[in-house]
């Protein structure tokens, strides 16, 4: 035994040595486990969170349960909440979904799950997207509700769908100022016509839902992740075809403009067979300005491995050049993915607190045996003129330990960073060595939440420069061939 702790111990030495990630490890608490244990599903896995916080509530939400390679989705939506700024954590899973949680219900399985708050009238509201093998057509999205952040309704339904529905994420205007105050959004796409983006409009806390409505222009697009300015104008990046697009509304949802160019992407994949993608994080400041990030490789020579990137924008419509976040040197051989960028939302400009949490490989020349999975979180306090050194949050993480899906070893296709007053927190996939033929992968969360230092190490992305090399320019297609049936990927 005590060989085996003495190897065990070298390996991890060995692996925070081998890249630039601070080895500095945050105490986390774990806020949820799969107990499910119906056959079909891959226990014990959870995946897939996203983080909101309001007051001093905190909300997480992510799929329980994932099924295997032969499927997509999860048993059930899971929720853990925190009515303390983070100090005490409670978790369930949402009623009224699938069989799983009662043999009563309509549905299969559920995926993509996504929360946020409607403040005017005072409801929590998780969307998720049902999947059924049986029933001829169900909504495209579902919203649960609650009202004290714990006990959730039975969901209601938007928009019929018969084929499929992909990547739905919700957000409300909080701001009593604003002339749309209490108009909460869902953003979904629809693979079986091309991705086309969907928006629907709550004007009484989530009761009701609008008919869909796409862009002026039809546009498509993938993981549109909409954020509400104090002036009422909803703006909605995503990722669409090569690049980052970015569409809006100025009248409460009753339409929406064409999208417009944010970036080219530039994505070398990630290493050992993991489910990855340049999915965007976005959050937005107190006067504002919407900042979207996603993994990139512009900025490493042959586009060798991928760094967090980012964008900004006052208005929706012109974007700033892309910065990179400078995690550790771009000769490092570290690549990073998933991230969730989150700024504190009473901070602004050049004084805003930045919170950027993400998995990352400390070699990227690695294989499915041999890869090992770290979560990190890296800061700044000067809005990303200068940025702290990174810290490790968990790992190292054998890529054996995480649940299956079509698309590769799981995490999730997201993340999100929340903050509750000045500390950040990101609930996110946390995987152990399997125990007893169950896998061990779990929900936690960095306990007390995570500081953003003011008058720590900084360093400074101003000379990182984007490499010529773009032979690695990622072009997305998932468009199905004319006739065919397109999958949900969800």
């Amino acid at each position: 035994m005590h060989r085996h702790f003495i190897a065990a111990f070298l390996a991890i030495i060995t692996w925070y040595a081998a890249g630039s990630v601070a080895s500095a490890q945050p105490a986390l608490v774990k806020v949820s486990a799969d107990r499910f244990t119906t056959s079909g599903f891959q226990h014990k896995t959870e995946v897939e969170p996203q983080t909101y916080a309001y007051g001093n509530t905190i909300i997480g939400t992510f799929q329980v349960g994932r099924v295997g390679t032969q499927g997509v989705g999860s048993e059930d939506i899971g929720w853990s909440t925190s009515l303390n700024g983070g100090s005490t954590w409670q978790h369930g899973v949402l009623p009224g979904i699938t069989k799983g949680q009662n043999p009563n219900n309509k549905y299969d399985g559920v995926s993509d799950p996504s929360v946020a708050y409607d403040a005017a009238h005072g409801v929590w509201m998780i969307s998720s997207l049902p999947l059924s093998n049986t029933l001829p057509s169900s909504p495209a999205v579902l919203i649960s509700r609650s009202t004290d952040a714990l006990h959730w309704r039975h969901p209601v339904g938007i928009a019929p769908r018969t084929q499929s529905a992909d990547k739905n994420w919700i957000t409300c205007d909080d701001t009593s100022t604003s002339p749309f105050y209490g108009h909460c959004y869902v953003e979904w796409d629809e693979p079986a016509g091309g991705d086309l983006i969907m928006m629907s409009t709550s004007t009484d806390g989530g009761a009701t839902w609008s008919s869909p409505r796409t862009t002026a222009n039809g546009d498509s697009g993938l993981g549109g992740e909409p954020l509400v300015q104090p002036n009422g104008t909803v703006i909605v990046p995503l990722w669409g075809g090569s690049g980052i697009i970015s569409f809006e509304s100025t009248n409460g949802g009753m339409s929406w403009n064409g999208a417009v160019n944010v970036a080219q992407i530039f994505w070398n994949g990630d290493p050992g067979g993991i489910r990855s993608n340049p999915l965007p994080s976005t959050s937005m400041d107190a006067s504002g300005t919407i900042y979207v990030a996603w993994s990139d490789c512009r900025f490493r020579t042959n586009c060798s491995s991928n760094d967090i990137v980012y964008a900004s924008s006052a208005d929706g419509v012109n974007w700033s050049s892309v910065s990179r976040v400078p995690i550790d040197p771009t000769s490092s051989s570290d690549d990073h993915l998933d991230p969730g960028f989150g700024v504190q939302p009473t901070t602004s400009g050049s004084s805003a607190n930045i919170g950027v949490t993400f998995y990352f490989f400390p070699n990227v020349n690695c294989s499915f045996t041999t890869c090992q999975l770290g979560v990190g979180f890296v800061s700044s306090a000067n809005g990303g003129q200068t940025w702290n050194s990174a810290s490790t949050l968990a790992g190292p993480m054998h890529l054996s330990w995480l649940a299956t899906s079509d698309i590769g070893y799981m995490v999730g296709d997201y993340i999100t960073t929340a903050f509750v007053n000045a500390k950040a927190f990101s609930i996110v996939a946390v995987a152990k060595p399997p125990v007893g033929g169950l896998f061990d992968q779990a929900m936690y969360a960095p306990m007390g939440g995570l500081a953003v230092p003011r008058f720590a190490p900084q360093f400074t992305s101003m000379f990182d420069v984007a490499h010529p090399d773009y032979r690695f320019l990622f072009h997305w297609h998932r468009i199905p061939p004319k006739g065919a049936k397109a999958e949900h990927e969800g």
